[in-house]
């Protein structure tokens, strides 16, 4: 199965534009590392120039991505003179097509009709949970029913549509967190991200921190719940493309950030954990004699090692090895690791994916 190529994304970045309120956990501009209200539409021109000055025929397809508020909910004005700023390079051949998150309850039918003039092609739906409960406490002014309303109706309407969630938000627990996404899966979308929760200095859920009104997950709790999210996204063919915020200098320097679970390789852990999960599943199943041989793709051996390898010491620990020895062989799948010569796949239940675009080989 040949697999989809993933475009290069130029993201021009429109701080809390667009957002009738501020969301309990929401500090855009830490998070973008960008304090404008709303951005000149110039900015596409200059996102280009950085990204995609020098694209080569035959390249990978550029999408224009507009991010960090709510898009649909800009003036239309606005969004007209954003969209014809990047439509503009896809006439001309420089970009492929355009793509921006919003919020589910801005999606409808005369919004929608604004974009029949453009080249969008992908849209992502900021849900967070489908608990309402979790949404109120979060103050997202938002529904469960509005994410499935919107998911649904830009899908009538031929788009891709990706969805945003988080973890560890107000009132969320393992609990809630698994059943929605659950229910995300069930609306079959394009591809998800998971996010964990930051309490950012600055936001109203840095105040409830400060007060003792709120816990943030801690890393290994946050890791472990986007694990088994990871698990039911995988096991119904939905790719995550990202799990934990894009590393930047406010996030990086330690000053915004109060408390979380922020990590800059934060994906990288969520992996390394469902390695570790399958090598032990196997030696648990059958018990290594002092000795073990691991076998993996190569792109996937920093994953199976873990970060300071330490993968390897708690295997070596817990199994009580004299000698782990760890190999790679290009010709196997993104989803198996051979164990002791058994091949084994990760992730559940699914048997077929090889080339998965979910696989965390690519």
């Amino acid at each position: 199965m040949k697999r989809k190529v993933t475009p290069l994304v130029v993201p021009v970045f429109l701080p809390h534009a667009g957002c009738p309120h501020q969301c309990v956990f929401c500090d855009q501009h830490t998070v973008t590392g960008r304090s404008s209200p709303i951005a000149d539409p110039a900015v596409v021109s200059r996102a280009m120039e950085i990204y995609a000055g020098n694209r080569s025929s035959g390249a990978r397809p550029v999408q224009i991505a507009f991010y960090g508020g709510n898009f649909l909910g800009l003036p239309v004005r606005v969004v007209r003179a954003f969209l014809d700023a990047a439509a503009r390079f896809v006439a001309a051949g420089r970009a492929d097509s355009i793509r921006f998150s919003t919020r589910p309850d801005t999606v409808d039918d005369v919004r929608l009709g604004v974009l029949s003039d453009y080249p969008v092609s992908t849209v992502e739906i900021g849900a967070q949970s489908m608990s309402d409960r979790v949404l109120r406490q979060s103050r997202r002014g938002h529904g469960a029913a509005d994410t499935i309303h919107a998911v649904e109706l830009l899908k009538k309407n031929g788009f891709e549509v990706g969805v945003q969630m988080m973890v560890g938000l107000p009132g969320d627990t393992e609990k809630t967190a698994l059943a929605s996404g659950r229910d995300i899966a069930a609306l079959a979308p394009a591809f998800v991200r998971i996010y964990p929760t930051l309490v950012l200095a600055g936001s109203p859920l840095g105040r409830q921190y400060s007060q003792g009104r709120y816990r943030p997950l801690d890393l290994e709790g946050a890791v472990q719940v986007t694990k088994r999210l990871w698990v039911i996204f995988y096991n119904r063919r939905i790719p995550v493309i990202r799990m934990g915020l894009q590393a930047s200098a406010e996030l990086e320097d330690g000053s915004s950030v109060m408390a979380g679970p922020y990590h800059p390789a934060f994906g990288h852990l969520v992996y390394e954990a469902l390695f570790l999960d399958a090598v032990c599943s196997r030696f648990s199943d059958q018990p290594p004699d002092g000795t073990a041989c691991l076998v993996v793709h190569p792109r996937n051996m920093s994953k199976l090692r873990g970060l300071n390898n330490r993968n390897m010491k708690r295997l070596t620990d817990q199994f009580h090895l004299r000698h782990l020895a760890v190999e790679t062989d290009a010709s196997l799948s993104c989803n198996t690791v051979v164990v002791n010569g058994h091949p084994c796949r990760l992730y559940g239940n699914r048997p077929d994916a090889a080339t998965d675009a979910g696989a965390p080989c690519g």
